[in-house]
């Protein structure tokens, strides 16, 4: 069961990330990242997160976070589940300013709903839930917070290689905290106590 919620969790947030993809208001911040470095080496925005999985895993180690199955399984299967959900076009794109807003709030929310199950399972945070755990640990700030602090660490990054960005980015960015904050706190999860 615990397994079963890992997985699904995983692609419950490669559901979401695409959901906030196909809004067409600018992407996500990890996405906005991502999408720079696949705009400068020309692999798939999956497999950027993928290489990118790694390089956190191994700040996050050297911090003391608890590396799980869960966290090498976040690192490869959310980037391969993105990659297939875009390829199948599972997630219509988005025409107009309501219709947008209304797929990357929805997007946000099934992203911290994917936090929740994979993180719930118990089997060690993905990369950058575990950065997130991490700043949370060592500054005492709100997880919320925190969360929104890295997001837009992520969007300058990738803007600055020119990821896409725009209104959505920036609902992302600042959003994704909040998201985080009511799925949580709708759950009674304690992102510190796993």
């Amino acid at each position: 069961m615990r397994f079963s919620s890992l997985i699904f969790g995983l692609f419950l947030f490669s559901l979401g990330i695409a959901m906030t993809m196909k809004a067409n208001l600018g992407f996500a911040p990890w996405d906005v990242f991502h999408q720079g470095i696949s705009n400068i080496i020309g692999l798939s925005i999956g497999n950027v997160s993928i290489l990118i999985g790694l390089f956190i895993c191994v700040g996050v180690a050297l911090a003391g976070e608890k590396l799980g199955m869960g966290t090498i399984l976040n690192m490869l299967l959310i980037g391969f589940f993105l990659d297939r959900v875009l390829e199948l076009g599972l997630i219509p794109p988005m025409d107009g300013f309501f219709y947008g807003l209304l797929m990357m709030i929805a997007g946000l929310f099934v992203i911290s709903l994917g936090t929740y199950f994979y993180m719930g399972s118990g089997f060690g945070a993905g990369p950058r839930d575990g950065l997130m755990v991490v700043l949370e640990r060592k500054t005492g700030l709100p997880v919320g917070l925190c969360r929104a602090i890295i997001e837009s660490l992520a969007v300058l990054l990738g803007w600055l290689m020119g990821g896409p960005v725009g209104l959505g980015t920036v609902i992302a960015a600042f959003g994704i905290g909040l998201c985080v904050q009511v799925t949580f706190s709708l759950f009674k999860f304690q992102a510190t106590e796993i």
